[in-house]
């Protein structure tokens, strides 16, 4: 009875008590708890919703981006008297040659016949290079007569768009009427390199300079701040200059971009005055900007690693050196290539620094090497937007879709080698 006694008087101790001001404050709790979430959610969908029309407006704007202005021209090449040994066609000097037999000529002879002397002479100026292209990819055709898609001029083209003048609007519809001009898809925008007719504009010039920089870039960045990172972590001692080079170190990662390319231009075209608006220069320009990031990430990442794993290799023999290589670093590396991925994605959508060591050029071949003249995708995009042409217009759309892709695959593939490296302990 005294038990039972006891424990009654305990329970009727610890009892809550649901008073109204008890009830009110966990209704207030509650409702907190719903706004916070629901905030969240918010801008959930806000991001979301502005990424969607980002990448909606891109792509409806550059899809005209990837298309050009056409006029078909049927040629017979049994009358043109040009001839092209198959051999020949396979060796370096084959597109000279036909224009030395007067294939130029015979294209626009061809399109005076069929189109009119008015519409032939708005047939672009580089058109009879795709018909030389077609004839090195297969001889055969001039034995034979075959109709090609050639690119318009750009007042043609502005004319087909509802632009220019009365008359050249005029020409276009009438040339669209008979199936003679389209709009078509233009396979050679990834092929070609930049030019002044947005008819014959390509972006593969500043796709394989932004490829070149960015690899450049990797190579210099990347091991550099890994082992600043593992010297300042595991190696340098606590005194004041690494202090000082730490701070100077996090100040690097948020100083402006236009800095490292005037230091670029003060220090490097300095050392290399013949190598402007090389990948080379440009991508040792984006390296210091891009390895304050890596060896910042790398600490983070290297002090993540539980003081248990040192201790354990420490343990069983292993030197100080094993232990960082083989068992610290290998457990660190995903967050290292966390900020990698992190510096890589700025450094390739920089204009800033590019522009203070001459990249801004004006470059109508793809470059050959890592010391040629080059451009960049951002730089690309920054000319074509200066333009005034509606051709110029869609490719700089055009030309963001791609950037965006070349990065989405950058990031992709360094999400990939995070993942494989990844360890849990």
């Amino acid at each position: 009875a005294s038990s039972r006694g006891t424990a009654k008087h305990m329970s009727e101790r610890i009892a809550p008590t649901r008073t109204p001001e008890f009830e009110a404050r966990l209704k207030k709790r509650y409702a907190s708890e719903r706004r916070f979430r629901a905030l969240g959610l918010g801008a959930i969908v806000f991001s979301v919703a502005v990424l969607v029309f980002l990448l909606g407006t891109m792509t409806f704007n550059g899809i005209g981006g990837f298309q050009r202005v056409e006029m078909e021209v049927p040629i017979d090449f049994t009358e043109a008297g040009i001839a092209a040994d198959p051999a020949a066609m396979e060796q370096p000097g084959a597109l000279a040659s036909l224009e030395a037999q007067g294939l130029r000529d015979v294209v626009q002879y061809f399109a005076e016949e069929e189109l009119g002397e008015a519409a032939a002479e708005e047939l672009g100026a580089q058109a009879w290079r795709d018909v030389a292209t077609a004839i090195i990819a297969d001889p055969a055709v001039l034995q034979r007569s075959e109709s090609f898609w050639l690119p318009a001029s750009a007042n043609l083209a502005s004319g087909y768009e509802g632009e220019g003048s009365p008359e050249m609007q005029a020409l276009a519809a009438g040339l669209y009427e008979e199936g003679r001009l389209a709009k078509n898809f233009d396979p050679g925008f990834l092929g070609r390199s930049d030019a002044t007719n947005p008819q014959q504009v390509g972006i593969w010039g500043a796709l394989k300079g932004s490829l070149l920089t960015m690899v450049v870039t990797l190579l210099l960045a990347f091991p550099i701040g890994v082992l600043a990172a593992l010297y300042l972590e595991e190696y340098a001692p606590k005194n004041r200059w690494t202090d000082l080079i730490e701070l100077s170190i996090n100040n690097l990662a948020a100083v402006p971009s236009i800095i490292f390319g005037l230091l670029g231009l003060a220090v490097f075209l300095t050392l290399f005055p013949n190598l402007r608006s090389a990948p080379l220069i440009g991508g040792m320009t984006l390296a210091l900007m891009t390895m304050p990031v890596i060896v910042i990430a790398g600490r983070n990442a290297i002090k993540a690693v539980p003081p248990s794993i040192r201790d354990g290799a420490l343990a069983i023999g292993a030197s100080p050196v094993q232990v960082v290589f083989h068992h610290v670093l290998p457990l660190a590396l995903p967050g290292i290539l966390t900020g990698t991925i992190i510096g890589m994605a700025r450094a390739l959508g920089e204009t800033a620094p590019l522009l203070m060591i001459g990249m801004r050029a004006f470059v109508a071949t793809p470059p050959d090497g890592f010391t040629s003249p080059a451009t960049v995708l951002p730089m690309q995009i920054f000319l074509w937007s200066d333009e005034i042409d509606r051709g110029f217009v869609e490719r700089t759309s055009a030309a963001i879709i791609v950037l965006l892709l070349f990065l989405l695959v950058m990031n992709g593939l360094a999400i990939y080698l995070r993942n494989k490296f990844e360890k849990t302990w």
